[in-house]
């Protein structure tokens, strides 16, 4: 196990402070049950060699007693473990989501949604396990059976050797049974349950293109092909557990059964009592029960660090090469723009490629320069290093070489307040599952709705939006309800509320009709202030007067002429 792996297991652990209450809350409850059941044991031997009643009164008391605190400790152990753990889960979705920023979007790229919720999620969520079901759970059967095994011992020195020898043993089965029955199955819940969530996001998100090409059934076979897999794992991880958990209770029987034998000739010889026998007897039955959880907690031990395990994959501990990182603390404000921006011997790739991978779409000695105002366009085949650039642009991709905005080199800004200058609108822009509205509205939240109004009508979409109702129009789920050209008016809109001194376009016609491309690269920088200066990312040519002037890139480098 890695160090990574295991800073996460210990980062799900809560504070030993805030721990020991449940600790100490399961360790009563389940001595609580022990002593429950001596105590029974003992009182209804006793009473049946009829004795007065007040040899009896004590352990009649301490019955009740028992019955008692097994539930008010029952109680507590819940309230306090899981607070605990719930309290400390917070702090891990939290630490893992601070460290997911810095990687997102490029540093994401290459990981499927499903999986990548899956880890944030459902793994999240499994480390909650490792206290309340790994730990708790193991701490509590040690210090009961350890306790158990001494009280055996000053009543029958024998029956409490097999008592321990039992317990051990139980505990080796328990290991042995569990892994070789359940860990490959416990291993491959999660990456299965992985596989359902991108095969229905996959199904969901791509609905319309699948059922204009007729796949809409193979995408369904294949969620329940995924379905019917994490099924059968779960059955052969409960058959697993179940197994083991069976063994235990056979164990169970073997105790008290070898504890009778052994210490029935000291009752015969007088050393014991009718009473003790009956003690030493049922005693194993109460300690195993205690002991049953066991088996269950190893299983979760092994998913638990499975889980850590994914996470660490899913998020790597260090930035990776070529995102930008120890950036300086955001100050919430932009730089000022001054001269433009200025890129000079820039070098720049994509995070997490092979290096036969990263030189197709790769910058190599880049120089640009944009003045305010100024419309320039980006240009060259599929994998010149267009979208870098851009990336470069909004400091989503670090770079080698002199970038400087203003005057002031980017890498001496936050990324965030470079944002605030530099804005970029992508190829598929992400729409919130919300209204007209809202998506607006995340721009600048202050925004009235004549303003609102006013904006969409500079990109072309108030008439739209008023045919669908308003700003309270629904766009779907990442804009599955607006074609491709609205997506790009809609985040064109945000941009100038956000009101950037310098936008970024990045193949803004991507996913548009050819005849519409054009009208729609006009409307799009036609709605642009002339002030604003804008960078135009595009493989194809564009209607003449739109641009001041082109820059076209081959193979991560300006072309000559």
């Amino acid at each position: 196990m890695n160090a990574r792996v295991r800073g996460i297991l210990r980062s799900a652990m809560p504070s030993r402070r805030r721990f020991a209450p449940a600790v100490l809350s399961g360790f009563g409850t389940a001595a609580s049950s022990i002593a429950l059941l001596a105590a029974s044991a003992w009182l209804i031997a006793r009473a049946a060699e009829q004795p007065l009643v007040m040899y009896l009164s004590v352990a009649v008391v301490g019955v009740r007693a028992f019955a008692l605190s097994r539930g008010v400790f029952r109680y507590l152990e819940r309230l306090t473990s899981h607070d605990a753990a719930l309290h400390r889960l917070a702090g891990v979705r939290s630490d893992l989501v601070r460290e997911l920023v810095p990687l997102a979007p490029d540093g994401l790229a290459r990981s499927r949604r499903g999986g990548l919720l899956s880890s944030v999620v459902d793994d999240v969520d499994e480390l909650q396990n490792l206290p309340l079901r790994v730990v708790l759970p193991l701490t509590t059967a040690a210090l009961t059976s350890l306790a158990a095994v001494i009280f055996t011992a000053f009543v029958s020195w024998p029956a409490a050797l097999v008592l321990l020898g039992c317990l051990v043993a139980a505990f080796g089965l328990a290991v042995a049974v569990g892994w070789a029955a359940g860990a490959r199955a416990e291993r491959s819940i999660a990456p299965l349950r992985a596989g359902v969530a991108d095969a229905v996001h996959d199904l969901l998100t791509n609905l319309d293109v699948l059922t204009a090409y007729g796949a809409v059934d193979a995408a369904a076979e294949r969620v329940h092909r995924a379905d019917a897999a994490l099924r059968r794992a779960a059955v052969r991880r409960g058959g697993a557990q179940g197994l083991t958990s069976g063994a235990v209770s056979v164990l169970a029987g073997v105790a008290s059964l070898v504890a009778l034998l052994v210490a029935a000739p000291a009752v015969t010889g007088g050393s014991l009592s009718g009473p003790g026998l009956a003690v030493v007897v049922l005693l194993p039955m109460a300690v195993f029960e205690v002991f049953g959880p066991v088996p269950l907690a190893l299983a979760s031990w092994r998913q638990v660090r499975a889980a850590a395990e994914r996470i660490a994959e899913a998020v790597p501990e260090a930035v990776p090469d070529g995102l930008p990182h120890d950036e300086p603390a955001p100050t919430d404000q932009a730089p000022a723009l001054g001269a433009g921006i200025e890129l000079s011997g820039i070098r720049a790739h994509w995070p997490a490629r092979s290096d036969t991978d990263a030189d197709a779409s790769r910058l190599d000695d880049v120089d640009l320069r944009v003045g305010p105002g100024e419309r320039v366009l980006v240009t060259g085949p599929s994998g010149a290093g267009k979208t870098t650039l851009a990336h470069v642009l909004t400091r989503l991709l670090d770079y080698e070489g002199s970038y400087r905005i203003g005057g002031r080199e980017a890498r001496e800004i936050s990324g965030d307040d470079l944002r605030r200058a530099v804005g970029l609108i992508e190829q598929v822009p992400y729409l919130f599952d919300e209204s007209v509205r809202q998506n607006l509205l995340f721009a600048r939240e202050s925004a009235t709705d004549e303003e609102l109004w006013a904006v969409l009508d500079r990109v072309g979409l108030a008439d739209w939006a008023r045919e669908r109702g308003g700003l309270e129009a629904a766009v779907g789920d990442r804009g599955g309800l607006v074609s491709g050209g609205q997506a790009q008016r809609l985040a064109l809109a945000r941009a100038i509320l956000r009101d950037f001194p310098v936008l970024v376009l990045d193949e803004p016609t991507a996913g548009v009709d050819p005849a519409a491309s054009d009208a729609l690269l006009r409307d799009l920088l036609g709605a642009v202030d002339r002030d604003r200066a804008v960078v135009l990312v595009s493989h194809v040519e564009v209607p003449a007067g739109l641009v001041d002037r082109a820059v076209r890139l081959e193979n991560g480098r300006v072309a000559a002429g």
